[in-house]
């Protein structure tokens, strides 16, 4: 079975998601709101966040399996990695937001970074041939670790590939008061050019509220 996947970015009111400053409190707080049971992020956003690899005296206590807490409630961390860049997992290990990290993977990704995740007791699955199946992943999550509700917190590449793949149930958009310009624009949804009018992607207004004064909440059911 198929989790519900929520898409949430904060943008500026010009479509950037890049280039101003985010009140993180605000956004996480309003992220909690969806109680979700995972976080669902790309490597790129982590290798941005945390950095290159680890060396072994940061790796630490990596190489023992971890303590887990079944009364533990906190988010799983799920990273899309199929070409097996990412090297931090003990950094993301030890911040409190989440209770354990789990890697997507493919039967592409190179065997040696599939070795050097079972090292560390990295919950892998792997699923797609050349690349992530992205549906796949979902719908294994559900039925291995009882995820019924994934956070998308990402870019727009990520976001791009699960909307186009019919996944997500829904976008929430907190638009910034600011306007950003440039000529380049990261956006929340980066994608291939519709290839024909119906390939738009269709939303239904379901809530919207005023954060903080001035910014504004928007949450969309994917009606498509």
């Amino acid at each position: 079975m198929l989790p519900r996947v929520v898409v949430f970015n904060e943008m500026s009111v010009d479509g950037r998601i890049t280039g101003f400053n985010v009140d993180m409190g605000r956004y996480y707080g309003l992220a909690a709101r969806w109680e979700a049971d995972a976080m669902l992020s790309g490597s790129n956003t982590l290798l941005d966040a945390y950095g290159p690899e680890e060396s072994l005296e940061e790796a630490g206590s990596a190489f023992e399996p971890p303590a887990r807490d079944p009364e533990d409630r906190r988010l799983l961390l799920v990273v899309v990695d199929g070409r097996g860049r990412l090297r931090s997992w003990s950094r993301l290990r030890q911040e409190p937001y989440w209770r354990d990290v789990i890697a997507l993977c493919s039967r592409a990704t190179p065997q040696s970074h599939l070795d050097y995740l079972r090292a560390r007791h990295i919950e892998t699955i792997v699923a797609g041939k050349e690349q992530v199946d992205l549906r796949a992943a979902l719908e294994e999550l559900n039925a291995r670790y009882g995820v019924k509700l994934v956070r998308v917190d990402s870019g727009g590449t990520l976001n791009g590939a699960l909307l186009r793949a019919g996944l997500v149930t829904e976008v929430s958009v907190l638009v910034n008061p600011c306007l950003v310009g440039g000529a380049t624009p990261l956006t929340l949804f980066q994608a291939t050019d519709p290839a024909r009018p119906e390939d738009v992607i269709p939303l239904k207004l379901i809530h919207v509220e005023q954060v903080a004064d001035a910014a504004l909440w928007l949450r969309y059911e994917v009606a498509g």
